[in-house]
């Protein structure tokens, strides 16, 4: 009996699990982070932190590795900074002079490519290994 009790819990766990992930709620991604363009092909970064967006633009060889060094607010971005929001996977990033840019994005990628569907184009993470 106790053989057919073990039988019949290990079968009803098995049963119970469900290898489709339709069901399952969809990552939680953040833009917050250092983001480039595919293979850095502009030589620029933006660094999203605490609702302020930095651009970095780099001139050397290796643009990752000084890109890994630069920190929110160290004094290596452009001087004009720009307010962002990240809400219901909508981005908002005042561009000054009353310009916005609004977007909705998709990540994929594991959370690495960030795909703005407004302008059409997409933005990796810093060291994500996805471009």
């Amino acid at each position: 009996m106790k053989k057919f009790l073990l039988f019949s819990f290990v079968a009803i766990l098995l049963m119970g699990c469900d290898e489709n992930s339709e069901n399952l709620p969809a990552p939680n991604y953040s833009i917050d982070g250092k983001w480039t363009f595919g293979d850095n092909s502009l030589n620029t970064m933006y660094l999203y932190e605490d609702g302020v967006r930095y651009t970095y633009y780099c001139v050397a060889d290796d643009c990752t590795a000084i890109y890994n060094s630069y920190e929110a607010a160290d004094g290596n971005h452009l001087p004009l900074t720009n307010p962002y929001t990240f809400e219901n996977d909508t981005l908002t990033v005042d561009l000054h002079f009353g310009n916005e840019l609004i977007t909705p994005i998709t990540f994929e990628c594991e959370g690495g490519e960030a795909i703005f569907e407004t302008p059409g184009y997409s933005l990796f993470r810093l060291n994500s290994g996805c471009n």
